[in-house]
Formats: C-alpha cells, structure tokens, sequence
C-alpha cells in the first residue's frame, strides 16, 4: 500500500530492535521470537492473539510474547504504532533481576494495556534506546518497564536507609564520572531493581534522574564561574554540549545560553549600595 511505512532500527547490539509503522494493512497470524511491547500512537486495532482477541486504541500499550500467534487489523482507516521488540537474552537478565535470580522466563499476561504512566515510560524507554549517551538510563527504565508489566510484587520496604544513602554519596561526590547502575547496585547490596525502586523513594528520582540534576547543579556552577557552555558540559559529565541543552531545557524551561546571559549580566552588588537604595 502507497499509505504504508515502517521504519526498523536494531539497537543495543542487536538485542533490541525498533520498529515503527504507520499502516491501514491487515496482517496475517504470524509470531516473533522476541518479546514485544509497543504504543499505538494513532487510530486502533483489533487482533487475535493466543491470549484472546483485543482491541487497542491510541494511547493503549500492546504486548507480545515469544512464538506468540497473533495477528492484526485496523479499525477504521490507518492506525500508526512504535514497537520494541526485546531478544530473549536480554528479558531473562531483567527478570532474573528482578526476582533476585528466582525465576525463569515469565509470559507477559496482558495484551493490552491502558495505563498512561505505563506508556510514557515506553517512550522513555524507548528514547534511551536510540539516542544511548553512556548513561545507565536504558537499563534502569528498562528494568522499572519490565517490573511492572510483569507485575512484580515489591516485599514491604525495610532496607536500612543507609544502604542507599550510600549510592547518593556517590554520585553527590563524583557526579561528572560515569556511574553503572550494576556499581550502585553492588555499592548499596541490592539488586538493580531494588536500588532503582529504593533510591527513588528516599529522593523522590531514579539513580540516574539524580546523576542528571548533580550535573546540571555543577554546570550552573561552571558557567557562573564564567565556563563556556561546551566546556562546562564536558566537566560537568555531560556527552556533549547539546546533551546538556536538552537536559537543561527539560528541567528548568530555558536554554544553557540564556541562562549564561541571565547570570554574567547580572551586576555584582555590595552591602554599601544595597544601603544606599534605602536612603
């Protein structure tokens, strides 16, 4: 059809690949070897899949697993979707994590799934995957994703605060140098799973959500000391100047260079002219 498109991406060395699709086409039964999980991003569509027939509108989340039989057509007219399929390999490591080396490799159970949170942590996945910068953000997205779709129970919270307090020395004294989530984890005496989820709630942010505000707080410093914004994004840990903008527009709502200009025009003012406006 004139009207198809897809765009397919292998990525993380070919254990995840992307694909997206935008399609009026009916698709015959067919099956993958990986594990998938994608956003239905316009229209919907209706499929059959080994765990019952489903219908999936714009917003849902829809799930696949492996040699799963499952087909699919729109409603309506053309219906667009983002998938990620995720080799064996690399889902049996998160939930052997995930289970602290309990399990074997579980099925997903629901083929749809309405849960906006859910879906914007797919994006957020998903944007880890294609642009990488070096950083444990994937993998810790990743893990939380899987977490939840597989329903993991969390055992009360109990764990010495302390623990955690640890890994935020850490990266509070070392914010620039890279941080592996498998170093926190080791640092803190838990799982990967355990130190996302146990990190966020005594900060209120994900390990890696933590390591991106200490070096925007350090690249403030830099360029109040007068850095250029390159230079104060390579210091402050950052991949590249333009890593540190898109972080920093995120955050705080205005670019690096504005608030450069905002700071080195502001006039330094001493305690004898501040008297001096009040007289």
């Amino acid at each position: 059809m004139k009207d198809d498109a897809f765009h397919v991406r292998s990525l993380e060395s070919g254990a995840v690949t992307a694909v997206d699709a935008y399609s009026a086409r009916s698709f015959a039964r067919h099956m993958h070897d990986e594990f998938g999980v994608g956003l239905v991003t316009s229209g919907a569509q209706r499929s059959w899949s080994g765990r019952g027939p489903v219908e999936a509108v714009c917003g849902n989340l829809i799930t696949v697993n492996p040699a799963e039989l499952h087909d699919g057509a729109p409603i309506g007219s053309n219906r667009s979707w983002s998938m990620l399929y995720f080799s064996q390999r690399i889902v049996g490591t998160l939930v052997a994590d995930l289970d602290e080396g309990r399990s074997v490799i579980r099925e997903l159970h629901a083929p749809v799934v309405d849960d906006p949170r859910l879906a914007g942590l797919f994006v957020a996945v998903r944007e880890a995957a294609i642009h990488p910068q070096g950083e444990p953000a994937f993998e810790e997205r990743l893990l939380t994703l899987f977490g939840r779709l597989f329903d993991v129970v969390q055992r009360p919270a109990g764990l010495p605060l302390s623990r955690v307090s640890r890994v935020r020395e850490r990266i509070a004294d070392a914010p620039a140098r890279p941080h592996a989530l498998s170093e926190l984890a080791a640092l803190a005496g838990l799982s990967r799973y355990q130190t996302v989820r146990a990190f966020a709630r005594l900060t209120g942010l994900t390990p890696h959500a933590y390591v991106m505000q200490r070096r925007l707080d350090m690249a403030r410093t830099l360029i109040r000391q007068g850095s250029t914004l390159a230079d104060a994004a390579v210091e402050a840990g950052f991949a590249d100047q333009s890593h540190m903008h898109r972080i920093f527009v995120a955050r705080h709502g205005f670019t690096p260079g504005a608030y450069a200009s905002a700071v080195r025009r502001a006039p330094a003012i001493s305690f004898k002219s501040v008297a001096a406006r009040h007289h």
